[in-house]
């Protein structure tokens, strides 16, 4: 890693402590894309410890300044989801990239971190697919439950189906072996039927 990486991740971290939106886990209370964001590099070490310092960078800025564009600002069908997952990608990419700047980091890295950060070349690009790899673990050890509670079960399989097909050969089988709660590894063992 170069000598700026580590200021990196501290201004993207001192970023996302901005969010309004918490979640607790461990008895602490955190802003919740600081703690996501956390969780993402936990996970891309232990999925994929040779990552590149643009991947890890990627990782830990994907979500970042999420709670600036919320969902509702779109309509609320498919189509206003696509557009408002297209709209935050391009948004993730230029903080990013303003942080980058100001950090002293050279074009070509800053232009592969919002290349990855917009998971473009998705299953065509390594480092895309390493980082749908790790979103798509982390949402199931960490998110599914709360998801499931949310929506109804056909709706809950379909998106673990759609989940899968997303992720890797590689990451199908570090997801199986996820130490999930019951319902959420029951929904699992429904959606992969």
């Amino acid at each position: 890693m170069s000598g700026l990486f580590e200021k990196a991740i501290e201004a993207f971290d001192k970023y996302n402590s901005k969010d309004p939106n918490t979640e607790t886990s461990g008895g602490k209370t955190y802003p919740k894309e600081l703690i996501y964001a956390q969780r993402m590099s936990q996970k891309l070490i232990q999925f994929y410890p040779d990552a590149s310092e643009a991947l890890r960078l990627a990782i830990r800025c994907q979500h970042i300044g999420r709670w600036e564009i919320p969902r509702n600002s779109y309509p609320m069908d498919r189509v206003g989801y696509l557009n408002w997952r297209n709209k935050l990608k391009q948004h993730h990419a230029d903080i990013a990239e303003k942080i980058l700047n100001q950090i002293g980091y050279k074009s070509d890295i800053i232009e592969r971190v919002k290349f990855l950060v917009q998971k473009k070349q998705l299953r065509h690009d390594d480092e895309s697919q390493a980082l749908e790899d790790v979103v798509c673990l982390v949402f199931l050890e960490y998110y599914m439950d709360d998801f499931a509670l949310q929506h109804d079960e056909e709706k809950v399989i379909s998106i673990l189906q759609k989940t899968w097909g997303k992720m890797s050969d590689t990451c199908k089988e570090t997801a199986l072996t996820l130490k999930l709660s019951k319902s959420t590894q029951e929904l699992v063992e429904k959606a992969l039927r």
